[in-house]
């Protein structure tokens, strides 16, 4: 299990929200890139250095921080949309290789390198800024169906990271919670939203979202 790249954005403008520019253009950088823990939802920051977000409202902070995305499913994709996908090419951060970044526990925690610990915190959610990125037509509803989201990762012990570190699971909690079984209950398959509450690192936004919507 290791990452094949890491990837930071380049902003660019953003004709499919009202927004002046979106990062979502993510790129592999060579040598070591820092990644810290970011300041507070509503700032742009993130994980890693040169990085950010635009959408505000809707990404980064500590929870969302460093997004991983499996280079199986990319291939994956790459062989349903009969397209060239590169790594960073769903905007996620670390492009891994052996790693079942879907079936990660939420809470499960990686160390990648000698330095860094991640925590996994919950799925990506698809936006019209993925969907006009690719130029797919019906691309969210596409990717919502597949439910391959990837994770979204806290820094719980910042350090340095680069293409080809090892990514190791430290510690798995003990729950079954994973990011694929919060992304279904999320979307399409709200029946599932009570499970998710047995997963403690669940953010508190996801999980007020799942004590409104069960009774």
């Amino acid at each position: 299990m290791k990452l094949l790249s890491v990837n930071v954005g380049k902003p660019r403008p953003n004709p499919w929200k009202k927004l002046s520019a979106t990062g979502i253009d993510k790129r592999p950088v060579s040598g070591p890139v820092a990644v810290a823990a970011p300041g507070p939802k509503g700032t742009g920051e993130v994980g890693l250095a040169g990085d950010r977000v635009y959408d505000v409202k809707h990404h980064g902070g500590p929870d969302q921080a460093v997004y991983a995305y499996a280079r199986e499913d990319l291939d994956r994709w790459e062989a349903e949309l009969d397209r060239s996908l590169t790594n960073g090419g769903f905007g996620e951060n670390l492009t891994t290789v052996g790693v079942d970044v879907n079936r990660a526990l939420i809470g499960e925690r990686w160390r990648i390198g000698p330095d860094v610990v991640l925590e996994v915190s919950c799925p990506r959610i698809p936006c019209a800024t993925f969907q006009g990125w690719l130029q797919e037509h019906g691309w969210i509803k596409r990717f919502t169906e597949a439910a391959l989201p990837g994770a979204y990762l806290r820094v719980i012990e910042p350090g340095q990271v680069r293409a080809s570190d090892p990514v190791e699971i430290m510690y798995r909690p003990a729950h079954q919670v994973t990011v694929e079984l919060v992304f279904r209950a999320m979307t399409l398959e709200p029946e599932l939203l009570p499970q998710l509450l047995a997963a403690e690192a669940l953010p508190e936004e996801e999980r007020e979202l799942v004590r409104r919507r069960c009774p």
